[in-house]
């Protein structure tokens, strides 16, 4: 059997990845399409109290399980299932339960860092970057980690101030070179997306 396509679709936090993400996947058709989000691969830190937690930089490359999100990708790739860790994004730690994921043709994947990870980058048969100005990313990531992850906007507002904003300079803008197509994802977030 042929191996499923996977388009990578990455970017700087709160540039329109999860919009393009999932805008793929409504025009391929949920029943061809699974999607996956590197936030799913933090690793598990349940070992660690929550102040110690609190204080992990998750914006770098050492934040996520990687191998396990490859060894995910390998298998998804031959068409086979896997237990995807459900992430908890108030307490930072891996959930106990895991949601099953059938593979099926299309298999997109999305976040900050995938293209940063050369063994990851080269499971991707097509790498898309999501490239918006600084002050439109950090507004969409405060209403988005307020509203959906249940966090203050002194917390979110801090961890721009402290690691996301370094980290996108360091880790996640230079991987616009390994992008296959650059797309803005600048203006609203229902806006239509525009190859640049």
């Amino acid at each position: 059997m042929k191996p499923a396509f996977v388009i990578g679709v990455a970017g700087g936090t709160g540039s329109g990845k999860t919009t393009v993400a999932e805008g793929i996947c409504d025009r391929v058709g949920q029943d061809n399409v699974v999607l996956i989000q590197h936030d799913s691969y933090y690793k598990d830190r349940n070992h660690l109290l929550a102040e110690e937690r609190d204080k992990i930089n998750f914006d770098h490359p050492e934040a996520f399980d990687s191998q396990l999100l490859l060894e995910h990708l390998n298998l998804l790739r031959r068409r086979k299932s896997v237990a995807k860790p459900i992430y908890d994004f108030c307490q930072h730690v891996r959930c106990d339960e895991s949601e099953i994921i059938q593979s099926r043709d299309l298999i997109v994947l999305e976040g900050i860092l995938i293209l940063a990870d050369p063994a990851i980058r080269d499971l991707l048969d097509l790498k898309i970057y999501i490239s918006a100005d600084d002050d439109t990313r950090f507004i969409r990531r405060l209403k988005r980690d307020v509203k959906e992850r249940g966090r203050s906007f002194e917390s979110v507002i801090l961890q721009y101030e402290e690691t996301v904003k370094s980290m996108h300079l360091d880790f996640v803008e230079p991987t616009k070179k390994y992008a296959d197509i650059i797309l803005s994802g600048s203006g609203s977030i229902n806006m239509g997306i525009q190859v640049i």
